[in-house]
């Protein structure tokens, strides 16, 4: 049974924009934090940015802040995550994540594929 479906990776060029989308299609996470994870190869998996259960707060990694907005329709079950000003060094594939527990996210995605060619 699939939980977390990502959508809207593709390739794109040096500087374009792409908006993921994580649906939850049962809505059963609404009441959970959620965050978007990416991992390229040879790369440790890394944090992208996360968001409490009802979208009032939100964090980012140095890395992405100021080009990356993450975002949340609990109405929707749906988690957005909107990339500008893509870098090759954003190359990678993303993945969805669910916070049941306190320590660690522990639903996760298939994952959605980023290329970003220079």
């Amino acid at each position: 049974q699939v939980e977390l479906v990502e959508s809207g990776g593709g390739l794109v060029q040096t500087g374009s924009s792409l908006t993921l989308s994580c649906v939850d299609s049962g809505r059963t996470y609404s009441n959970f934090a959620m965050a978007w994870f990416r991992q390229s190869p040879g790369k440790e998996r890394e944090s992208v940015a996360t968001i409490n259960y009802n979208g009032l707060s939100a964090t980012y990694a140095d890395s992405v802040r100021g080009r990356f907005t993450i975002a949340r329709d609990n109405a929707k079950g749906t988690m957005y995550l909107h990339m500008s000003d893509l870098k090759p060094e954003d190359t990678a594939m993303y993945y969805c994540a669910v916070k049941r527990h306190s320590l660690y996210y522990d639903i996760w995605g298939q994952g959605t594929q980023v290329t970003v060619s220079s």
